[in-house]
């Protein structure tokens, strides 16, 4: 009989801007606020956990060096706790849950942590492709032959071509990007948020400050303002900044565990897994896997987009929900809740556990049971999960 993996809990810092808050907390110190934080709330002990699997896309630099182990380390854990470190680019730590939950399932241990981490101001986007920080995307360093055989394009572009595809305009990218800012604007006002981990800051002149919300919500938009932001990618197109995710700096941990050695040990279970799912998509649309993922995590665990309590779809492009949503044809109240990416960030390492744990803590908020997270990933992949409140 195999083991039932379980989430027991689930943490995140808040999301910085970047060159805000976290401007001078290098990533492994991130890194470990999460972790310390999770054996805080858990009350697990660390020598229990027995591998650390860790999310991080842009492994170069002060994220480079297995940065999980990096950070297991500074938290203060056993030396006996070993530590991997995962790109799966934007789900890397979605990814590194689905991976702590398969090692339970397995059976070949107890208790593992799925975590995740980005400082994408200290380790900026595609420095791993050797390039200056400048320098643009770095694609050209890829293998020719690639790029004969694959059209590589940045995720901007593939965002305008899903406004063509689906006829998507700035109006709705624009009303889209206002709903996440006000969402998480109200959430965080009411303090429903109660995955947030308080983390040590920087103010703007440099002062120490506790964080304990994302530093990118603003909350009412002004509606002229967004209409006059520039696009980034097409003279013509949709896609500006603003409705697009935030470049942020964060970390996220998830202890997962299995169900029987967990009760044993009297922990509570929050959640249990109902599918875990990864889809290779069109490496040109790219972000476009999220509606194939979403339709094959559907399947697996037996439910209905309508069965759904609360959905975390990962705001990269506001695009990539309206066409997911326009396929899926959701309840949009039970979508991001509490904002998404827009507004709140995308630590691109981080993100996948921080959504995981907002989850978490939305279904308990609002008596919830079924939950599905969904992520679109570079070159055309997707992740997503569907678990139960217990």
């Amino acid at each position: 009989m195999s083991s039932e993996p379980v989430i027991i809990e689930a943490v995140r810092t808040p999301f910085g801007r970047r060159n805000g808050a976290f401007r001078e907390t290098r990533p492994d110190a991130l890194l470990a606020r999460a972790l310390e934080g999770l054996v805080e709330r858990s009350g697990v002990d660390p020598e229990r956990i027995e591998d650390v699997v860790n999310g991080c896309v842009t492994q170069a630099g002060e994220q480079g060096a297995n940065i999980g182990r990096l950070g297991v380390m500074l938290a203060g854990f056993p030396v006996t706790v070993p530590a991997v470190s995962i790109n799966r680019m934007c789900g890397s730590s979605q990814q590194a849950v689905h991976f702590a939950a398969q090692a339970i399932a397995a059976g070949d241990i107890s208790y593992a942590v799925g975590s995740g981490v980005e400082s994408m101001t200290r380790t900026p986007m595609f420095s791993d492709l050797g390039g200056a920080p400048d320098a643009g995307s770095g694609f050209e360093r890829l293998n020719p032959d690639l790029l004969e055989k694959q059209e590589i394009v940045h995720q901007g572009e593939s965002a305008e071509r899903i406004a063509e595809a689906w006829g998507i305009s700035r109006e709705d990218v624009d009303a889209l990007s206002t709903r996440s800012h006000e969402h998480a604007s109200e959430a965080a006002r009411e303090g429903r948020n109660t995955e947030i981990l308080t983390t040590s800051g920087l103010d703007g002149e440099g002062s120490p400050i506790e964080m304990t919300s994302d530093e990118g919500i603003r909350g009412v938009l002004d509606p002229e303002k967004m209409a006059g932001l520039k696009t980034v990618f097409r003279e013509d197109g949709v896609v500006t900044a603003g409705n697009s995710s935030q470049i942020s700096d964060g970390a996220a941990a998830v202890l997962v565990g299995d169900r029987e050695r967990a009760e044993a040990d009297g922990f509570t279970p929050k959640a249990r897994f109902c599918a875990r799912v990864v889809v290779g998509s069109d490496p040109a649309m790219q972000l476009t896997g999220v509606i194939p993922a979403t339709r094959a995590a559907l399947k697996k665990a037996g439910v209905s987009i309508n069965d759904l309590d609360w959905i975390e779809i990962n705001e990269a492009f506001a695009t990539v929900v309206l066409s997911w949503a326009d396929e899926l044809k959701p309840d949009m109240d039970k979508v991001n809740p509490w904002g998404g990416a827009i507004a709140h960030g995308h630590p691109l390492g981080a993100t996948g556990g921080g959504l995981m744990a907002k989850m978490v803590a939305g279904l308990a908020a609002t008596d919830g049971t079924l939950g599905l997270q969904v992520m679109c990933i570079g070159h055309g992949m997707a992740t997503a999960t569907i678990i139960e409140r217990i």
